[in-house]
């Protein structure tokens, strides 16, 4: 093999292989002399790619972990799998790995082949996932999309449906995405409403950037809810934003709950942003933390932990666990059954777009 950069890419590649590899091996794959592989090894080195060498009858060249992520070769079984493995863990905002997923499934999507980019949707469409989780599970191809065109600073137009079921389009200047380890946010400035807002992904549909490009404005340092205006202007984190935004969207609770069973036990059923109980010395623990979900999924998550729990506050918390408690005592007596009224019908509470 005469080209030497092809050679180098395909040495490059026999080399990110877990194993050793005898220069005389080396050689006769890229039918070379042992001299140029030691060369072409030198060259690697050079570009920064850390190759070990072993010497004895069997000793050989291995490609070791180093200070930095070298770029990676993978054929095309390779770039399939991790591409499906990638769109599984975007779809689901899976907390500490979601953000990363799609930074990186932008990134890989933008160089497979198209042939590559139908066998892995041929793969998504076929396999349906057992995940487990309290998010909306959402279409891996808009979160790409929203995520590219961040990045590139590029206009997107999509149909969005609020809330309370309202449909409108949309054109707006994509900022970040930001995942709360339930669901994906877009951080955005909008055209039309000429304001910054948050848009629920799983609320996203038919995106697509329009090539336009546009310079970014600086975020408000002060969340605006999806319906209002952005406050005082400056520069801001889109993570803040979003959590500013929602508290104004929806009140904040304030947890205060004791549970009878050690705080090890309960930390590990409860979601991270909840934070950790502490222990009461007794052999139970007691959480105290502010968050700004709903009182239906609080309930839930509470009840989840699956041991014996008392709610201090807030009050609105108390009185709704009371209502389920007895709508759940009703269900298990099917001849108690009666037609309930007021907060037990289990109105919804959807409070804006991001509700």
């Amino acid at each position: 093999m005469s080209d030497t950069p092809a050679r180098l890419l395909k040495l490059l590649s026999l080399l990110q292989t877990p194993r050793e590899w005898p220069g005389g091996e080396l050689a006769e794959r890229l039918d070379v002399s042992p001299r140029t592989i030691r060369r072409d090894i030198d060259r690697l080195r050079d570009l920064g790619y850390p190759v070990e060498a072993s010497r004895g009858s069997i000793g050989g060249y291995r490609l070791v972990a180093g200070a930095a992520m070298p770029p990676l070769l993978l054929d095309d079984e390779e770039a399939v799998a991790i591409a499906v493995g990638l769109r599984a863990g975007a779809g689901h905002a899976i907390e500490g790995v979601d953000e990363a997923s799609v930074r990186a499934l932008a990134k890989l999507e933008q160089v497979l082949p198209s042939r590559l980019r139908h066998r892995v949707s041929v793969l998504q469409n076929a396999t349906v996932p057992l995940t487990r989780g309290d998010g909306s599970t959402i279409d891996p191809r808009t979160l790409t999309t929203l995520a590219s065109a961040a990045t590139g600073r590029e206009r997107l137009r999509f149909a969005y449906r609020s809330g309370d079921g309202t449909r409108t389009k949309r054109q707006v200047e994509p900022y970040r995405l930001v995942s709360t380890g339930q669901r994906w946010y877009l951080v955005a400035y909008d055209i039309g409403r000429e304001d910054w807002r948050t848009f629920r992904v799983d609320r996203v549909g038919e995106p697509y950037a329009t090539g336009a490009r546009f310079t970014p404005r600086p975020l408000p340092v002060e969340g605006a809810g999806s319906d209002a205006g952005s406050g005082d202007t400056g520069s801001g984190d889109a993570a803040t934003f979003l959590a500013r935004s929602m508290r104004r969207m929806q009140p904040e609770l304030r947890l205060d709950v004791w549970f009878g069973a050690p705080a090890e036990f309960v930390a590990a059923r409860l979601p991270a942003h909840l934070g950790a109980p502490e222990p009461d010395g007794e052999g139970g623990c007691r959480l105290r933390a502010s968050c700004t979900d709903s009182l239906e999924w609080v309930a839930l998550r509470l009840a989840l932990v699956d041991c014996e729990f008392s709610v201090q506050g807030p009050p609105e918390l108390v009185a709704y666990l009371e209502s389920l408690g007895a709508r759940l005592t009703r269900a298990a007596r099917p001849g108690d059954r009666h037609r309930p009224s007021g907060p037990e019908q289990g109105e919804q509470r959807e409070r804006g777009e991001q509700g």
